[in-house]
């Protein structure tokens, strides 16, 4: 049986970034679910050997007005039961905290930029030790935030967002932060975010300029962090 990773994306430049080739690496294939373009609920969740949840602009509680994310829920439910490896990046930490019954809401300042990440205790013992201060920056876009829930292992925190990192058991790790941004893939965010960055008052040539100056770091060391989890999780390449 070869191995598949099903990342389900909801805005097409917010893909896997650099963590793709961490998986290309490896021999591990990628399948993109497409939301919006294909049924949410099609897929099997328990198939894949590694599911990824994502980035996207809108909330994970925007039921009434969004109705993919029903059907996304039922799957991340079902997949957390079966106890199968799990990844969450931004809308996917958000989506995954809501199934494990925390509060998800708008925080009291939206995150739109380049903050360093502080790692607990816990953080520093885990994969998240490559995205130490020391190391990297980080990058961080999102105006929602979430309580940590039941059970989870608090991982890092920012000055503005005290949840950015949590693991679950063995096999869930939820990140609010960005670390499978790619700096030679950046240019579409700043596009297609032209007006949620104006809104808030950010200087795009500043945040182009960040992240040419940070990018490189962090690629480098979320790979770091990826294959570590990734061993984790026993997803090696196969022969």
């Amino acid at each position: 049986m070869r191995h598949e990773v099903l990342a389900i994306r909801h805005v097409h430049f917010e893909d896997l970034g650099s963590l793709e080739r961490v998986l290309g690496e490896r021999g591990l294939p990628v399948r993109y679910l497409d939301v919006g373009f294909a049924r949410i609920e099609a897929p099997d969740p328990v198939v894949p050997s590694l599911m990824v949840i994502l980035g996207g602009p809108i909330s994970a509680y925007d039921d009434d007005r969004y109705p993919s994310i029903a059907p996304l829920v039922a799957m991340i439910e079902k997949r957390l039961a079966a106890g199968l490896p799990t990844l969450g990046i931004c809308l996917g930490a958000q989506l995954i905290a809501r199934v494990l019954g925390a509060r998800v809401y708008p925080s009291r300042q939206t995150e739109l930029g380049w903050t360093p990440l502080t790692l607990t205790e816990a953080g520093k013992q885990s994969a998240l030790r490559h995205l130490d201060a020391a190391r990297t920056s980080m990058l961080h876009w999102h105006g929602d935030t979430f309580d940590l829930p039941q059970g989870a292992v608090h991982l890092a925190a920012t000055p503005a967002c005290q949840n950015q990192a949590f693991a679950w058991g063995k096999h869930v790790l939820a990140l609010q932060c960005h670390p499978e941004i790619r700096t030679d893939r950046f240019e579409p965010w700043l596009i297609g975010n032209a007006g949620e960055i104006a809104s808030h008052g950010v200087d795009v040539r500043a945040l182009r300029a960040d992240t040419v100056k940070h990018g490189p770091k962090l690629e480098a060391a979320a790979c770091d962090m990826f294959g570590e989890w990734l061993d984790q999780q026993q997803l090696t390449t196969k022969p």
